[in-house]
């Protein structure tokens, strides 16, 4: 970050706490957002969305929201659940035959790999819950993740062996949920694009949640950045696993991580799932449904714990991405936060950023 003169002083709560990162160059800037079921309860901007233009944050910039994707990639699975389409206990391969012929790895080392059919097969829940044993990706899918169709993706997944048998083992994977929006697409008969504008963001009105910015998002669209080598300043950082431009149309969809939004379009969608999948009076999901993507699934005594496509605390459920994002909800207050900012790590004390808005959030209106 080059010298520059700090945003005066914000007066509105949340900013204050947020703005000492920003004048320690440890933070380029923030949306800060407040909900619950019905109303915004706060939303305020605080640093820069473009520190070498000195272009302001704004309420509507937008942000690549990475892996908070991954919640609405399972609301558009369990839509199909809902419409007795999808059987989350299924194996995948009923649903997609390349998985039919699927195997898992025994044993390996440099120079043998025993491979064995896997037991039990891996069923559509195990996508949602990261413990499918497939890994994070596959190497066709470099050196960014959004150049092939999802159906070639997918493929490279179902010939790839599973790296554990499904259920036994945690392992993070946009190669599941990813899988996982191919049904969508395979059952809808439409591509995951198409559904997800036609069933959820247009529907809720998230007009600015796409996998393609149009030229006025581009305008609105934050700057990512990352701390400098020597760890006491902040640097322009280039999303690496995404193709530029990001209104280039022969990118394609990538569920597991490649949304684009604003933190008022996450908190409608936040609104709905806390709701019990009502949002203005229209349903989207059923409370069963819900129940299923905010409860854990899995093993108890594992450290992860996660959900249908979210993290699951002890009263709340969310979710993080890539570059620093977050939205979480807090069950008992009834209470959302979304925490928007570009940022691939943090100088300083700037890593406590987003839990100190939560709390002063917390404090505020819970």
């Amino acid at each position: 970050m080059t010298d520059n003169n700090p945003l005066p002083q914000s007066p509105n709560p949340l900013a204050a706490i947020i703005q000492p990162y920003v004048d320690r160059h440890e933070l380029a800037g923030a949306v800060l957002l407040v909900a619950d079921k019905e109303n915004v309860l706060d939303l305020e901007v605080v640093g820069y969305a473009d520190i070498k233009a000195q272009t302001p944050m704004r309420p509507d910039s937008l942000f690549w929201i990475a892996s908070q994707s991954k919640p609405i990639a399972a609301a558009a699975l369990m839509m199909l659940v809902d419409e007795g389409k999808v059987d989350v206990d299924a194996p995948v391969a009923d649903y997609l035959p390349e998985y039919v012929d699927s195997w898992q790895i025994a044993e390996q080392d440099n120079e043998h790999q025993l491979l064995v059919r896997p037991s039990p097969s891996i069923a559509v829940h195990h996508l949602l819950t990261h413990t499918s044993g497939l890994p994070f990706s596959t190497s066709i899918e470099g050196p960014t993740r959004d150049m092939l169709p999802l159906h070639v993706t997918v493929r490279s997944y179902a010939a790839t062996p599973l790296q554990s048998a499904p259920g036994s083992k945690y392992q993070y994977s946009n190669a599941g949920i990813n899988t996982a929006a191919r049904i969508v697409e395979v059952i809808s008969g439409i591509p995951y694009e198409t559904f997800l504008d036609e069933r959820i963001f247009h529907p809720l009105g998230m007009k600015d949640s796409t996998f393609w910015l149009n030229d006025e998002q581009m305008e609105r669209l934050a700057k990512c950045y990352r701390p400098t080598a020597d760890g006491k300043d902040i640097e322009e950082h280039l999303l690496h696993q995404l193709h530029y431009p990001f209104n280039d149309r022969r990118r394609f969809a990538m569920p597991g991580g490649g949304l684009f939004s604003t933190a008022s379009d996450c908190a409608v969608f936040c609104q709905m799932v806390l709701n019990g999948g009502i949002y203005s009076g229209n349903r989207y999901l059923s409370e069963t449904a819900v129940s299923q993507m905010t409860t854990r699934h899995t093993d108890p005594t594992w450290q992860e714990s996660y959900g249908f496509g979210w993290d699951i605390g002890d009263n709340t459920f969310g979710h993080s991405g890539a570059v620093s994002t977050n939205m979480e909800v807090n069950k008992n207050l009834g209470l959302i936060t979304v925490f928007l900012v570009q940022q691939a790590g943090f100088p300083g004390d700037g890593g406590n950023c987003c839990q100190e808005f939560k709390q002063r959030a917390v404090d505020l209106y819970g």
